[in-house]
């Protein structure tokens, strides 16, 4: 005969522990195949730059702005301030005193937007709008790219400097991610004085040019065709020598266009400026900065590298990112590379640069600079950034 049950079954004590790990696996799994899609995207996803500086006041009798300290806020040097949401932007000078988490700077000139309403804003090396603010002739021009035509500034070299060589010496200079060519005015001066026509190009997904068909970055596996057809332009409007420079992930596209350009006999030498030559570091350091594991990071990885990653990250290929790590591919280096690049550049590892330049001393010169941030070398210290450049060219033949 059956007995009735006197109340609840008791679930046994392991299989309850075992019911709480399973969840919390699940859960600790689930967590990481988000933070894994949401890194994954964010790789390849063209953003804009957060706004990481309080702005805490600004007084425009005594042309001072006062800003929540950061490592970007304390750097001596000339930069931009770009506040609310880019729709603001000021020139600011020297730091005039640290104190209490409060950084004063000089300001040389707000050009554009409300400073004095702002509550945030971030320390740009970006530090021209417009090519003319040089005092110097400048052409609006279209490139036309694969993805369409697109938007470059043409600054023509100076008559009485390129007589010599008729005009023929260009440089193509390559902005960075999330930035636009304004970034490359800065190095406009240098090489005009040499008697270089400056082409500063846009590339897919910048804001400027056309937008891809999947609307992502390729990490300048795909954006070197862009610059492939500047060259292209270049070629056509009488260039026979062009130097190539390339800022941040804009050095990643000048070195894929060196060895893959249609034009690249013209292609005589290659400077960069804070340069990704090798995305697997890059992205593995972005990661620790941000905290996340290597576990995750590899399963990102995975993702931007194989073609079913396309539903998490909406690319149309695959990345290789072996293609874009010139430090294993560094035997196919076969122009004068200069390297401008910071220990101290918070983005972008300069271990990279300096693997890069010791397998290759025949070919590569690199210009360690210490303090200066990312792409803010010539903020930090101009004479330094501008007589590396000039130096490295006479040293060339250029």
């Amino acid at each position: 005969m059956s007995q009735k049950s006197s109340g609840p079954a008791r679930v046994p004590g392991w299989a309850v522990v075992a019911l709480v790990g399973g969840s919390l696996a699940a859960l600790a799994a689930a967590a990481g195949a988000v933070v894994t899609a949401r890194l994954s995207r964010a790789i390849v996803t063209p953003s804009l730059p957060i706004d990481d500086v309080r702005i805490l006041g600004y007084d425009p009798r005594a042309g001072t702005v006062s800003l929540s300290v950061s490592a970007d806020a304390i750097l001596p040097g000339l930069y931009s301030l770009r506040f609310s949401g880019d729709t603001g932007h000021a020139r600011i000078g020297e730091v005039l005193s640290v104190s209490d988490g409060v950084v004063v700077r000089s300001v040389i000139a707000v050009d554009y937007g409300d400073l004095t309403a702002a509550r945030h804003g971030r320390i740009s090396g970006w530090y021209y709008i417009h090519p003319r603010e040089l005092d110097v002739p400048v052409e609006e021009v279209e490139v036309f790219t694969p993805v369409g035509p697109a938007p470059a500034w043409l600054v023509p070299a100076d008559p009485a400097l390129a007589s010599a060589g008729g005009g023929s010496k260009w440089v193509i200079q390559v902005h960075g991610r999330g930035v636009r060519r304004g970034e490359t005015i800065r190095a406009v001066p240098v090489f005009r004085q040499r008697g270089y026509t400056s082409l500063l190009i846009s590339y897919r997904n910048d804001g400027d040019a056309p937008r891809s068909s999947d609307g992502r970055y390729a990490l300048g596996e795909i954006e070197w065709q862009d610059l492939d057809a500047a060259i292209t332009f270049a070629v056509d409007n009488g260039a026979t020598d062009i130097v190539l420079m390339g800022w941040s992930m804009g050095g990643t596209i000048a070195l894929q266009a060196m060895g893959r350009a249609v034009h690249r006999d013209r292609i005589r030498a290659i400077a960069l400026d804070s340069p990704a030559v090798d995305w697997h570091e890059v992205l593995r350091f972005q990661g620790r900065m941000r905290r996340i594991p290597d576990l995750v990071g590899d399963a990102a990885f995975a993702t931007i590298t194989h073609g079913w990653g396309s539903v998490i990250t909406g690319q149309e290929e695959p990345l290789d990112l072996d293609r874009l790590d010139f430090v294993k591919r560094s035997g196919e280096v076969d122009v004068p590379l200069l390297i401008l690049h910071s220990d101290d550049d918070g983005y972008v590892p300069v271990s990279g640069s300096r693997r890069l330049a010791e397998s290759r001393p025949d070919l590569v010169t690199f210009v360690p600079f210490q303090v200066a941030r990312h792409t803010k070398l010539w903020n930090y210290d101009r004479a330094k950034w501008n007589a590396a450049i000039d130096g490295w060219l006479t040293a060339q033949g250029l």
